[in-house]
Order: C-alpha cells, then sequence, then structure tokens
C-alpha cells in the first residue's frame, strides 16, 4: 500500500512558476513509476508527466512540454512537477500517482489545486 500526499498548489498569475511536490509513504517508493495527472473543471481527467522508477525516462503531455518538468528524489521518497510559464489553462487539479508505468496508475494523491489567472 502506498499513500500519496500532494503540495505546493495556489492561485498564480499566467507567466509564473509553480512546484508541486507528492510525498509518498511506503519503503517501496523507488520501486514505482510515477505520474501526475490533472483534471480541470467539466474535462475528463489527462496525463500531464512522467517519470520511471529510476528516473531515467521521462513522459509529457503535448501541452506541456517544454513548460513542465517532472523529477524525483527516491532518498525523499518526493515526486516533484516543476512548471514554468503557466497559462489559465493549466489551471486543474492536479493529481500524483503512483504504479508499475506512469500511464497505469495503482494508487492516486487527494489531489492539489493550481490555479493560473489571466
Amino acid at each position: 500500500q502506498v499513500q500519496l500526499v500532494e503540495s505546493g498548489g495556489g492561485l498564480v498569475q499566467a507567466g509564473d512558476s509553480l512546484r508541486l511536490s507528492c510525498v509518498a509513504s511506503g519503503r517501496t517508493f523507488s520501486s514505482y513509476a510515477m505520474a501526475w495527472l490533472r483534471q480541470a473543471p467539466g474535462k475528463e481527467r489527462e496525463f500531464v508527466a512522467g517519470i520511471s522508477w529510476s528516473g531515467d525516462s521521462t513522459y509529457y503531455a503535448d501541452s506541456v512540454k517544454g513548460r513542465f518538468t517532472v523529477s524525483r528524489a527516491n532518498a525523499k521518497n518526493t515526486v516533484y512537477l516543476q512548471m514554468t510559464s503557466l497559462k489559465p489553462e493549466d489551471t486543474a487539479v492536479y493529481y500524483c500517482t503512483a504504479g508499475p508505468a506512469p500511464a497505469r496508475p495503482s494508487y492516486w494523491g487527494q489531489g492539489t489545486q493550481v490555479t493560473v489567472s489571466s
């Protein structure tokens, strides 16, 4: 069992940066691929970024490539999402997930709200 707790969300202006963190419980964090997904009001949940268990491979949605960076610190049981050049369309609840692959989540965090004003 893995518990995930996100933090770092907030209200920012367009063009600003924000870093989300997700801390995982348990001693098997380094064996899981991690991902960030988001869900905007009235829209389906979508994949944002993912990272392999080793951190060697990263994956991004086209909409965030070049602006967002996913990373992990296995010694701290933490995965990060650095977001730059934020746009109003990035407004959503951001969820951290853990699983055998970034696109196959087994565990979900409770989410953190990111709001970008224009």
